[in-house]
């Protein structure tokens, strides 16, 4: 996903150069992710500069070194943490006039965040549903099959793309599960 993400920033972005991305160190998924994030980087020409941000007191201080980072957009790890401090971190980024891509979509750009992609929520919800009917029927849970997620959703603010000045491409509105005006 993060190399998704980052090519949606490129086509949202051409210019962009520059990407702090905001990370929680106390995820254990955050290796993996770290990783994942820095090769998806080097494919698309991006450098990185990453925030840790482990407690919501965190957000403010990692915030305040963007003008330092020299960042052209804020990213965002899936995070639970992050997730629930993503209005503080839209309002934070705007402030310094950066767009925020954040993981869990439409959460992200409803809060004012220019993008977000992640997986879709409803539709893993209606997976899950399928787990605990084969569990209730007699199925042992260690018995069913890892899944990752299937479908994924684009969630584009064009309010935040005006209020920042960009235009957004024609071709990214058409892959965009949900616009807000």
């Amino acid at each position: 996903m993060s190399s998704t993400r980052l090519e949606l920033l490129k086509e949202a972005l051409p210019s962009a150069t520059r990407v702090a991305v905001l990370a929680n160190p106390a995820n254990p998924m955050l290796a993996p992710r770290w990783r994942a994030t820095e090769r998806a980087a080097q494919a698309v020409g991006v450098q990185l500069h990453r925030l840790d941000v482990r407690t919501p007191d965190e957000v403010d201080t990692a915030l305040t070194t963007l003008s330092s980072a020299h960042a052209d957009a804020v990213l965002t790890l899936q995070d639970p943490t992050l997730n629930r401090q993503r209005r503080q971190i839209v309002a934070l980024a705007t402030q310094h006039r950066l767009p925020v891509i954040g993981a869990e979509a439409p959460d992200w750009a409803e809060a004012g965040g220019l993008l977000a992609y992640g997986p879709s929520l409803p539709d893993l919800s209606r997976r899950a549903a399928v787990y605990v009917d084969k569990s209730l029927k007699g199925t042992k849970p260690g018995e069913l099959p890892r899944e990752r997620p299937i479908k994924f959703e684009l969630g584009l603010n064009l309010k935040t793309a005006q209020a920042l000045g960009l235009t957004i491409a024609p071709s990214l509105l058409v892959q965009a599960d949900r616009v807000i005006q």
